[in-house]
């Protein structure tokens, strides 16, 4: 029996239990590019390592759906994966691994076409299941296929903020601008962080983003960040030999400066306070928080 004189401050009592349950706000990145070839996943795999160094829980989501290969970069082994979570076979929560530096990673499937070729609504189901996920996340890196799928749109419009890889290419700038017209047109997201990847060094890097920022000013309604440059460097074809990130195996490089250096730009953006996607993000509880349960 509840004891009537006790009960406001019990109600007080549960709903700063409910506060302190709250977690902090996770940060969703989608990290996209126009083509093939860019560099894009070694991005993701760096940055989320140079991230964890910060003291960020980090977690990748492979979501290059059909041809994953994060696990095999980093000399992984996974016996489950995205497709057996959509199969039903386990939950998110089974198929985790751990990384270097403490990151977790989301495996998906290499050479399955079933997933490779997902609907929007098995899309949105996948994103739905991320509810499941009960370990701590700061940041939610989601290397998503290369071009203009339905799942990079998915996972673009669930996100808070996108990256888009590009190299100084006119076949990578003519495709990173038809994945931001896309987005911007179609999606409704109106800023995009733009990285120049493999170039010789700053100067490269501005003239790469001053190109597909001319042609975004003139026909799109977009707002480009210039999130910087990642530096050619033959590091970084070593540390793959090797299946590591460039930030372990070569923590002196050039490249492994450089995303230190872009760790720190994305640890000062704005902390969200809410669900930026149109899915309303795949953890809308992880940015709303959960509250628990007080028993009588």
């Amino acid at each position: 029996m509840v004891d009537i004189i006790n009960f406001p401050h019990q109600l007080d009592q549960a709903s700063g239990l409910r506060r302190m349950a709250k977690p902090k706000p996770v940060r969703v990145i989608t990290i996209a590019s126009g083509k093939g070839g860019v560099g894009k996943t070694n991005v993701s795999v760096n940055l989320a390592l140079a991230l964890a160094a910060t003291g960020k829980d980090v977690t990748i989501l492979d979501a290059d759906l059909g041809l994953a290969n994060i696990d095999v970069m980093l000399g992984l082994h996974s016996t489950q994966n995205l497709s057996n979570v959509m199969n039903g076979e386990c939950d998110l929560e089974e198929i985790l691994l751990e990384g270097p530096n403490g990151i977790k990673i989301i495996p998906a499937s290499s050479g399955v076409k079933d997933m490779a070729e997902m609907s929007s609504a098995q899309h949105a189901g996948l994103v739905n299941a991320f509810s499941e996920l009960s370990h701590n996340i700061d940041i939610l890196l989601v290397d998503t296929a290369a071009g203009i799928s339905d799942s990079v749109v998915s996972f673009s419009r669930a996100a808070q903020e996108v990256i888009v890889v590009v190299c100084d290419e006119p076949a990578s700038i003519t495709d990173a601008y038809a994945l931001i017209k896309l987005l911007n047109k179609d999606q409704g997201i109106f800023k995009f962080h733009i990285l120049a990847n493999m170039v010789s060094g700053p100067q490269q890097g501005r003239e790469v983003y001053d190109k597909l920022s001319k042609v975004s000013d003139r026909f799109l309604d977009v707002a480009l960040d210039y999130l910087g440059h990642v530096p050619y460097d033959e590091h970084l074809q070593k540390a793959v030999k090797r299946q590591k990130a460039v930030v372990e195996a070569f923590p002196r490089s050039r490249a492994a400066q450089a995303f230190q250096t872009l760790s720190k730009k994305v640890n000062n953006w704005p902390v969200p306070s809410a669900s930026g996607g149109h899915l309303e993000f795949f953890v809308e509880r992880l940015v709303s928080g959960t509250t628990l349960e007080v028993l009588p």
